[in-house]
């Protein structure tokens, strides 16, 4: 189980294949760790380490990671995590695949590193459509669950963390809706269509990003097949 130390943090990755660099971000909102991978439609670890180095991580205080916790931490907390994961493994430019959360996480990194994303993947990406009160009772029932293992945060520091992921931004939380439209980055975005997920908020997004597109049907069990053969032919042209 490699794990890569920083300095307020211990991060679980693992690595399969090889190629071109893939970073998967998982689902499951705060908890996002790579074994969420196997409740998803279609598991891309396996599914891409023949022809791509993937890389997986668990997000810091989700699966084996670990790290403290601080007033100020936000999306920016987890980009740079993100960034310097790939720093350690000697990857200057990679590819993304993310699901749920990771949606977020990868405008964040489009807005942060736009040179170093050569192509994005995501799938039912969340979004904001009268739905924050359904993100801010996630992430204090993780908060909660976690609480008594840091006690270097006090309620003032979670309450900060939470409004700094799911208080401001813009319709995917992490960016400004006009750093969407600065976008050029080719994107795959797989349509969500829930609450956390909603259709809105995929079709928005490939609106406003000038170098997305998007896939509306993907999920159900008879066009699992299509979803996988449009990311894969997307990759193959873009990497």
């Amino acid at each position: 189980m490699p794990s890569f130390a920083r300095p307020d943090a211990d991060l679980h990755y693992e690595e399969h294949g090889a190629g071109f660099p893939i970073l998967l971000i998982a689902p499951g909102g705060m908890r996002s760790a790579i074994s969420a991978w196997e409740k998803a439609p279609w598991n891309p670890v396996a599914h891409l380490a023949d022809r791509y180095r993937v890389i997986a991580m668990d997000q810091r205080n989700a699966g084996a990671s670990v790290g403290q916790v601080h007033g100020t931490d936000g999306w920016s907390t987890y980009t740079a995590d993100q960034l310097a994961l790939l720093d350690h493994l000697g990857v200057d430019e990679f590819a993304v695949l993310g699901m749920c959360i990771g949606g977020s996480y990868i405008a964040n990194l489009l807005a942060t590193a736009p040179e170093r994303v050569r192509a994005a993947v995501t799938l039912q990406p969340i979004g904001r459509a009268d739905n924050q009160h359904r993100f801010e009772e996630m992430f204090d029932a993780w908060s909660a669950e976690l609480a008594a293992d840091h006690p270097e945060a006090s309620d003032d520091d979670w309450a900060s963390f939470r409004a700094n992921m799911y208080g401001g931004g813009g319709m995917l939380f992490s960016v400004p809706d006009e750093a969407l439209a600065r976008c050029t980055t080719p994107w795959l975005v797989l349509m969500g269509g829930d609450e956390f997920h909603p259709e809105s908020a995929s079709r928005r997004l490939t609106e406003l990003a000038p170098g997305a597109e998007l896939v509306q049907r993907w999920k159900a069990e008879e066009y699992v097949a299509d979803g996988k053969a449009a990311v894969d032919t997307f990759l193959a042209k873009h990497l």
